[in-house]
């Protein structure tokens, strides 16, 4: 009996102890947990598979340290596959004492990423995967989160139509130079002038008598040129008698 009692007595101790005792941090391994938060932002630990164009991611439980977690985006089927933003956050704040509550959170990141050239799929919009690597991991360091993000179509810019103008055919232009028209300049016919020929002297001979000849003629000629182009000769002939 007396065993017995002094047993319980020290198991309800352990218990009082424990109860006081705060709760140790897990040892240094895979620890963390991520999720995803919508607006309004918040701290509770909650996962929200579908979210707006703008989003958190939420970091809970990691290890104490000079810790980052390397953070990629990649759509996925059907709406691609192709990596959409890459990035890297500091999880060491604290240890992992809280876990994965409101008292374990580590780091909070909001992201918008930019979906230009990707279709996405007509209900639920883009299909995104969230791949997580942390350091400080003892084995694997992965973690992941697949979610929906709504509301980032982006219309698409219309490309401009360029009219383009004919080009002007240019008409060649020959300008002709117009021949020379010969011209005849005529020289003017002029008329003979009405002048008084020049006395033409006349010698008389001798005649038997001393006082003149009989007989006698004497031919005169006389060339007037006024200017006319062919010429004209006058023949005059003059005949004087002399009687003795």
């Amino acid at each position: 009996m007396r065993r017995t009692g002094r047993v319980i007595a020290l198991a309800g101790c352990l218990a009082l102890a424990g109860l006081a005792t705060p709760a140790l941090a897990q040892p240094p391994g895979n620890n963390g947990t991520i999720k995803i938060d919508t607006v309004v932002f918040d701290n509770h630990p909650d996962n929200e598979p579908h979210v707006g164009c703008t989003f958190q991611v939420d970091f809970y439980g990691f290890d104490e340290g000079d810790l980052h977690a390397d953070v990629t985006f990649q759509l996925q089927s059907p709406t691609g596959d192709d990596v959409l933003l890459t990035d890297t956050v500091f999880i060491g704040e604290d240890d992992n004492s809280g876990g994965a509550s409101e008292a374990g959170l580590d780091a909070s990141e909001t992201y918008t990423l930019d979906f230009t050239g990707f279709e996405p799929q007509p209900q639920q919009g883009f299909h995104v995967k969230l791949t997580i690597n942390a350091d400080g991991s003892q084995g694997a360091d992965v973690k992941h989160k697949v979610f929906w993000v709504e509301g980032c179509e982006t219309t698409p810019t219309p490309t401009p139509t360029t009219t383009k103008s004919p080009t002007p055919t240019s008409t060649p232009t020959h300008t002709k130079t117009p021949k020379p028209t010969p011209t005849t300049t005529k020289t003017p016919t002029t008329a003979p002038s009405a002048e008084t020929p020049e006395a033409v002297p006349t010698a008389v001979p001798a005649g038997a008598d001393g006082s003149g000849g009989s007989g006698v003629g004497l031919l005169v000629l006389v060339l007037v040129s006024s200017g006319v182009a062919a010429g004209t000769a006058v023949y005059v002939r003059r005949r004087f008698l002399h009687d003795s």
